[in-house]
């Protein structure tokens, strides 16, 4: 199982460099914080009330990875807030200001020590002090295969319930690409992994962290487009798939591999157009070593084997919710 660090062992980090180590929460919102608490509940998530607000966890792990927030409209991406160490907070700060950009005060009624503004598709981005809850190694995978002379597949009747590790990363819509690929290496301190043209690109963290924890695909405008989440095998990417379909969740994309990043996947569609995914076995960068990133052709970047995708996979619900 992937393990979980407490703030008393030491953190890897690349040294004389400053750039923020996770993908510390998200938020968005919706119309109906029921649907969002069924479909996360199902998808096998921790979902947590905190007083008109979901909070997503995973089981066993303390991380509160991300809220979901209730609104009149369409689904609508909020904001990313980024983990930093609390000696690159000053760095961060000198840095804004040697760029010019513009700081903004937390959204009403938040409290946050951390620094806000706006990146270039005109989404909230925070960078706070926070523990490092990305991951510090490369996820462990259940093998595959069994021992002879027995039964090695569990009775449908007695599988479990599908429950992910952590939070992989966040895939967003941009309406340029290379703009926001930019602004996330300058500012937030992320790094380019892989690339595909001004169609997709891949970032990961500078500390050590999967191939990527941020994302960008091409659009119209902002939005989110998918959530990974990591679980141990391939078996579980099965189970969970089955699992939504049974549930009334039958909209999605799996079971393929991926190109880039190499993870195994499947995807469910949440009842506002969005996914969130099954990953496992995503490619990691540790804090030492240089990624070169290469900018593949689109055939080369997508996945490696799976069935055809949706039609509407990249279609950006939030900026035509009524599509």
């Amino acid at each position: 199982m992937t393990s979980i660090r407490s703030l008393k062992d030491p953190v890897p980090r690349r040294p004389g460099e400053v750039g923020i180590h996770s993908v510390d929460a998200f938020n968005f919102s919706v119309p109906d914080l029921t649907a969002a608490d069924k479909f996360y509940r199902e998808f096998g998530l921790d979902v947590r009330d905190e007083g008109g607000t979901l909070g997503l966890y995973t089981f066993g792990h303390p991380h509160r990875w991300g809220s979901v927030s209730e609104s009149g409209g369409h689904k609508k991406m909020q904001y990313l807030s980024f983990g930093a160490f609390e000696e690159d907070m000053p760095k961060f700060r000198e840095r804004l200001d040697t760029m010019r950009v513009e700081r903004l005060p937390p959204p009403k009624g938040f409290e946050s020590n951390g620094i806000w503004l706006r990146d270039p598709a005109g989404m909230l981005v925070e960078i706070r002090v926070a523990e490092k809850s990305s991951a510090f190694e490369k996820s462990t995978v259940d093998p595959i295969g069994g021992a002879p002379s027995r039964q090695n597949a569990p009775n449908r009747s007695k599988v479990h319930q599908v429950r992910p590790r952590r939070l992989s990363h966040v895939l967003l819509y941009s309406p340029d690409v290379p703009k926001s690929v930019a602004f996330y290496r300058d500012v937030i301190g992320l790094r380019l992994s892989d690339y595909s043209a001004d169609l997709i690109a891949f970032m990961h963290g500078i500390h050590g962290s999967d191939h990527h924890i941020l994302a960008f695909a091409k659009s119209e405008g902002p939005g989110l487009h998918h959530l990974s989440w990591d679980v141990p095998s391939i078996n579980d990417i099965g189970l969970g798939a089955t699992h939504m379909l049974e549930t009334g969740f039958s909209r999605g994309w799996g079971l393929g591999r991926h190109v880039l990043g190499s993870n195994y996947f499947h995807y469910v569609r949440d009842p506002w157009g969005s996914y969130s995914e099954y990953s496992c076995d995503i490619d990691f960068v540790p804090h030492d070593f240089d990624w070169k990133a290469q900018d593949n052709v689109p055939e080369d970047s997508f996945y490696v084997w799976g069935p055809n995708p949706p039609e509407d996979f990249t279609f950006n619900f939030e900026v035509a919710p009524n599509a």
